[in-house]
């Protein structure tokens, strides 16, 4: 789609291989997590981390663990520490609501963090400056 003479969408300036590969690995990571079921008669979708989050005590906890990896993806991947920390906010926002029982999984399951972050990503890599204070939107 072209938006304003910019290129938006999975369109993505030249990476390194190793890049490509972190970026497609993550992606698929963050869809299994958020948005690999979707929920019959409605068009939302949910992953694996809104059904384990309903185990009670440490689901929560490990689905915030492996969200982290998206992160850690993120920082291999060159992304500047202001994005990095915008990332784990996410994670420990939807894993810090997600302790409150049912609100928090109605939250999990909406929020989608590491759709989130990945989407994060791609903006990075595509160059484009983030929205926020002193900043301008693409």
């Amino acid at each position: 789609m072209i938006d304003a003479g910019v290129l938006t969408g999975d369109i993505l300036p030249p990476i390194g291989a190793d890049t490509a590969r972190r970026l497609r690995r993550v992606k698929r990571l963050a869809w299994l997590l958020d948005a690999a079921f979707r929920l019959p008669g409605t068009r939302f979708r949910l992953g694996i981390d809104a059904l384990i989050g309903l185990i009670p005590g440490g689901g929560n906890v490990v689905m915030g663990l492996i969200s982290l990896y998206i992160v850690l993806e993120a920082w291999r991947m060159g992304v500047p520490n202001d994005l990095l920390l915008r990332m784990v906010g996410n994670v420990a926002v939807e894993t810090v609501v997600d302790t409150v029982p049912l609100a928090g999984d109605l939250f999990d399951a909406a929020f989608k963090a590491n759709l989130r972050n990945v989407a994060l990503i791609e903006r990075h890599l595509n160059g484009r400056p983030m929205s926020g204070p002193g900043r301008t939107a693409a």
